[in-house]
């Protein structure tokens, strides 16, 4: 079995890969103070609870966004379960032409995602080798989580970057917290466009602002980046789900990050 972990800053989300099946899936708030015991009994009571053994973990794969959790989650992994985790970072193996700036700057679970939906392409494309082979299609990959991210993957596998804005929760709290009487809501597509009432007002500027931000950054790298050539665009993150009828995705894939570890592993034995 195979274990992803992927840290994001506001929760730690895991899956158990049993071959290509992933078996479970959960995940916990993020706190960078977290001790490496503390970690290490939360995986393995996890597992167990599941009616899963820890000892058949064979491989882990981590993608982090909060560097001040990775020495203990590293510790962990060696203290509980005599494994060394594979960490997204710079030097391992991706199948991607990083065309970054200054690639120790991208976000691991961006790479994470990327490899994921090279991956996803190929397979929706009918490839059945296991391959991280772009089928001939430009990406973007759109993760929907604290961060609202844009990335754009070439149909040569070149990861050139994208975009970055605040996710539709980050928004509500900013909305909430820097003002005196607007109330934290949840994030929800509204029944009506123009609302009715204070909650339904910014669940509706929140949402068709999140859907009209995506949309505008899709075609912007559509023109500007693949010359007006559409691009197989693939919603991921948390808040995939509740967008996934707004007509901005050929592909929703919650756990894409997941994937992508599962194919990292694969590519870093």
């Amino acid at each position: 079995m195979l274990l992803a972990v992927d840290v994001g800053n506001t929760t730690i989300q895991c899956g158990l890969f049993e071959g290509e099946k992933l078996a479970l899936q959960f995940r916990r708030s993020t706190n960078p103070k977290l001790s490496s015991d503390e970690l290490g009994l939360f995986f393995r009571d996890v597992l167990a609870l599941n009616n899963f053994d820890y000892k058949s973990v064979e491989r882990i794969a981590c993608c982090s966004v909060v560097p001040a959790i990775n020495h203990s989650l590293s510790n962990c992994f060696r203290k509980y379960f005599s494994k060394e985790a594979l960490f997204i970072a710079a030097g391992i193996k991706t199948g991607l032409k990083i065309k970054y700036a200054n690639p120790r700057e991208i976000g691991a679970d961006r790479i994470a995602g990327a490899i994921g939906a090279v991956h996803a392409a190929a397979s929706a494309n009918g490839a059945d080798d296991g391959s991280c082979k772009n089928p001939g299609r430009n990406l973007i990959v759109v993760d929907m989580g604290t961060a609202t991210t844009v990335d754009v993957i070439t149909k040569n596998n070149e990861y050139l970057g994208g975009a970055i804005l605040p996710g539709a929760a980050m928004s509500v709290h900013a909305l909430s917290e820097g003002t005196a009487q607007l109330p934290s809501v949840e994030v929800v597509q509204p029944k009506n466009v123009c609302g009715s009432s204070t909650i339904e007002a910014i669940q509706s500027g929140v949402f068709y602002g999140q859907a009209g931000a995506i949309r505008e950054l899709v075609s912007k790298m559509e023109e500007k980046v693949f010359g007006g050539e559409r691009a197989f665009v693939i919603g991921t993150g948390g808040f995939s789900r509740s967008f996934e009828g707004a007509g901005l995705f050929d592909l929703v894939l919650p756990d894409l990050v997941l994937q992508g570890l599962k194919v990292a592993l694969d590519m870093n034995p």
